[in-house]
């Protein structure tokens, strides 16, 4: 039964690996016919240890730009159950990021999806460790490319979900910032994951622990008002760490789920301001 049972299961093995793989590509040029038209510049970046797929619009180089970075993705396939691949299926940043009108927009995917997919990426970085050090390490060097390649004065940082944790973290060890925005953004992951029972990530690094330093940062934050993945109570556990602040704003949008209703509502919310007042 053994000799009969191992080449099922390598058969098993290959054919799951197949339809993954083609799930990918899928998923892939997803995005690339997001982009095209819009955020023709395609490059994948060399960002410490980490390939991040990116695509860009650069219509103003020297002057400032919105740079959109991707959510988890695909991290889970079930409640505890990590994917091979956080690729994700429906790419939300990507989408805001297309309709964005501005000079000069970036898009940033997350360590590991699309092609940047290589030797460093074990599961680790896009479960417990995806806000890491060395995460966010690879967005500082990211930012720092696209300054030397197209002179960009400042960044105003926007984030999808997991991404809005990225966002922050990147912002508070940078001085080129100019705002940040978070869609359903992910601001203190203890606060997430105590809500959904799941393990604690003690080697992620926690926007709620950098809120105060960047309480003087212009910010507008989003929140759907049907989202039960990441509600109000995550943005208001960062909130309360940021202390009171004339740059913090809040807005729970009305009919807007984890994943849907941002589009539509995109135009509107970018148009509001982000500032001090």
């Amino acid at each position: 039964m053994r000799q009969l049972l191992s080449p099922l299961l390598l058969a098993v093995l290959l054919l799951a690996l197949a339809s993954c793989s083609r799930g990918i590509a899928a998923r892939t040029e997803l995005a690339a016919d997001t982009a095209r038209g819009r955020l023709p510049i395609h490059a994948i970046i060399p960002a410490g240890q980490f390939n991040l797929a990116s695509y860009a619009r650069v219509s103003q180089p020297g002057a400032p730009a919105h740079v959109y970075i991707e959510g988890d993705g695909l991290a889970y396939l079930g409640r505890r159950e990590p994917s091979l691949n956080p690729t994700p299926t429906n790419p939300i940043a990507l989408n805001l990021a297309a309709l964005d009108p501005a000079p000069n927009v970036v898009w940033i995917a997350r360590p590991c999806q699309y092609e940047g997919f290589s030797a460093d990426c074990s599961q680790e970085y896009w479960t417990s460790k995806r806000f890491s050090p060395e995460v966010i390490t690879a967005y500082e060097r990211a930012l720092d490319m696209f300054k030397t390649q197209y002179h960009f004065s400042g960044y105003e940082l926007i984030g999808f979900s997991g991404g809005g944790a990225v966002a922050a973290l990147a912002a508070a060890g940078r001085t080129d910032v100019l705002s940040l925005r978070t869609v359903a953004g992910n601001l203190d992951h203890d606060a997430f994951n105590a809500l959904h029972h799941v393990s604690p990530m003690p080697e992620s690094l926690n926007p709620r622990d950098v809120a105060a330093k960047l309480a003087h940062l212009p910010q507008r934050h989003f929140t759907g008002a049907e989202d039960d993945v990441v509600p109000s109570a995550v943005y208001e556990s960062y909130a309360r760490a940021a202390g009171p602040s004339p740059c913090l704003h809040h807005d729970i949008v009305k009919g807007a789920t984890h994943e849907k209703g941002w589009e539509a509502a995109w135009p509107q919310l970018l148009a509001l301001p982000v500032s001090c007042n």
